[in-house]
């Protein structure tokens, strides 16, 4: 066989490989922030001989990263030209971007807090027709008139209630299992203080976390308004602050050109968060969270921060979301006041489990989605459960705010 038409050993099978007659499971990686989600699935089918993952990550308009975050696991891919011509007995995904496409069941992941932005192609729709959130919605469920996925997990009931309205068809390949972001926050909350030590927080600091959706109409896609004011009234002996920013911000306009607006943080105490990194413990350790209309700052409603909102755009936001809800109760910052005291107002004004209502739209199922999704694989592959229970991996501990630092954009790697 020539090598330039020798494929990977994952894709030829056979003599190939060491380990054999393994169920073939395929993980369709589009983008970081897909990864990162996908990772508490495919985590599930450790230590189990009888299957065999493979991970392909397709084109993606922000695509850029995901082979890195792949690698740094020690994770190979396949090339999706090969991936989507070879046979597999079960894929993930949590996009619908050419899964059509392959030769094997699909199981449809969410990967965001609730379901939160609607559809903006509304070519499709008919006249009339409801604009729904993707996971929802009859154009990314449907080919061809038919259900693509074998399985669609809901963090949910209520996320049910309304497939039922947008997608009937979809709704005997629908699952509630739950969301792993709740469930790593919920186990991680006791180790608060750990966190806190860990970033380098001093006693008496208070920890501000701004987290950024992705768009125009999110916090970073107005950050020259909000910027000034963090870096002359919040860094300094009093607060610390970290940007938690969404990693498709990363991949649309390129880590350099990120740090390279950042570069007046350099050295002002403002950390930015790698897109790469587990955010779930700084968002833990935070004491106010500054946030937009995504899913981060609707996670934070999980901890006992107090909240500050950025303006959204309520025509963008399913009116049943988690964000819709909380954007209806926590207070919005105001460019007219310091934004010290408006943090100071956020906090006297705080009371624990203030956005419980907001919080208990994550998740109809806290504490189960490791059990339950892995309950759903399993089926699909026609395999028997491995004989112990699934659990929470614990959050690692951060790294001290300094590593995260604004960077010289000269040293990011391209």
């Amino acid at each position: 066989m020539s090598v330039e038409t020798t494929k990977p050993a994952l894709i030829e099978q056979g003599r190939w490989l060491t380990v054999q007659d393994c169920k073939r499971l395929l993980v369709v990686a589009h983008t970081v922030t897909f990864a990162q989600r996908l990772r508490e699935v495919f985590c599930l089918l450790e230590a189990d001989f009888r299957i065999q993952v493979v991970f392909t990550a397709p084109p993606h308009a922000f695509g850029e990263g995901v082979s890195r975050y792949l690698e740094s696991l020690g994770i190979a891919t396949v090339p999706w030209e090969e991936a989507r011509r070879a046979e597999f007995d079960l894929a993930l995904a949590a996009g619908s971007r050419g899964v059509h496409e392959l030769r094997a069941p699909v199981v449809r992941i969410s990967h965001g807090a609730g379901h939160i932005k609607l559809l903006t192609d509304t070519s499709s729709l008919k006249p009339g027709e409801t604009r729904s959130p993707g996971m929802l919605s009859r154009q990314h469920l449907l080919h061809e008139g038919r259900v693509g996925p074998a399985a669609i997990v809901y963090a949910h009931e209520r996320d049910v209630e309304e497939l039922a309205r947008s997608c009937p068809e979809a709704l005997p390949v629908a699952h509630v299992v739950g969301d792993p972001c709740v469930d790593r926050i919920l186990a991680g909350r006791s180790r608060r203080e750990q966190y806190r030590g860990a970033l380098g927080l001093e006693a008496g600091q208070r920890l501000v976390i701004v987290p950024s959706t992705w768009g125009p109409t999110s916090t970073f896609g107005r950050l020259d308004t909000l910027l000034p004011q963090l870096l002359s009234q919040l860094p300094g002996r009093d607060y610390r602050v970290a940007l938690l920013l969404h990693p498709n911000v990363f991949a649309g306009h390129g880590g350099w050109q990120v740090q390279s607006w950042l570069a007046g943080c350099r050295g002002r105490g403002i950390a930015v968060v790698p897109p790469e990194a587990d955010w779930l413990a700084p968002l833990i350790a935070a004491d106010c969270i500054i946030g937009d209309h995504g899913s981060l700052t609707a996670y934070g409603t999980l901890t006992d921060a107090a909240m500050l909102l950025t303006p959204g755009p309520r025509r963008e936001i399913s009116a049943s979301s988690p964000a819709a809800l909380l954007a209806a109760q926590a207070p919005v910052i105001s460019p007219a006041y310091p934004l010290d005291e408006q943090v100071r107002y956020a906090a006297e004004r705080h009371r624990p489990g203030q956005y419980e209502q907001v919080a208990s739209l994550l998740s109809s199922a806290p504490g189960q989605f490791h059990r339950r999704m892995r309950t759903v694989i399993y089926r699909l592959l026609k395999l028997g459960e491995p004989a112990w229970a699934p659990l929470v991996p614990p959050l690692p501990l951060p790294p001290p705010l300094e590593q995260w630092e604004a960077v010289d954009p000269w040293a990011v790697r391209r």
